[in-house]
């Protein structure tokens, strides 16, 4: 990564950061004073292998790498991600980087765990796919815009604050650019 990309990923980092912990915690309605914030992405970029279940390129581990820097300082309690090497290869760095499990869902079952990420407050990241990702953020209520351009969108980074009134805040960053 050249030295203008580093600099533009730590102000993104930067600014990720501060929105994050500028929310007041009467803003989300939570009983531990915590704002409930999902943070969604596709998984990074595969080395096609001719298999339903290909492993992250080199350029596929460095975006995850990224996504680790990126979401370091977030408050993370909670990793979660389908079960294909892809998706978990995705969610590794930043597992590791915070000593949790990464955790599986059913992507068949995006209404339940809409529900369930609700319930469970705090912040959590969730990986998923290029036709997942944004239904997920529309079943918690977020605008997903655009659908993901799935030949080479691999960096959009949603971020949804709920807040305890039933609105959802969206803000949709990239990185890893």
């Amino acid at each position: 990564m050249t030295r203008s990309g580093v600099m533009r990923l730590a102000i993104r980092a930067a600014a990720l950061a501060l929105a994050v912990s500028a929310w007041p915690a009467s803003a989300a309605g939570q009983t531990d004073g915590e704002p409930v914030v999902i943070y969604l992405v596709r998984h990074a970029e595969v080395a096609p292998d001719g298999t339903r279940d290909p492993a992250l390129s080199e350029r596929g581990r460095e975006r995850a790498a990224a996504l680790a820097r990126v979401l370091g300082e977030a408050g993370l309690g909670r990793v979660l991600s389908t079960d294909l090497r892809r998706t978990r290869q995705t969610a590794a760095p930043i597992a590791e980087d915070l000593g949790v499990e990464v955790e599986s869902y059913d992507p068949r079952a995006l209404p339940e765990l809409a529900a369930a990420l609700r319930a469970a407050g705090g912040r959590i990241l969730v990986v998923g796919h290029s036709n997942t990702t944004p239904a997920l953020v529309a079943a918690l209520g977020g605008d997903p815009g655009e659908p993901i351009d799935e030949s080479v969108e691999y960096d959009r980074l949603y971020q949804l604050v709920l807040l305890g009134d039933g609105r959802v805040l969206t803000t949709v960053l990239r990185y890893g650019g």
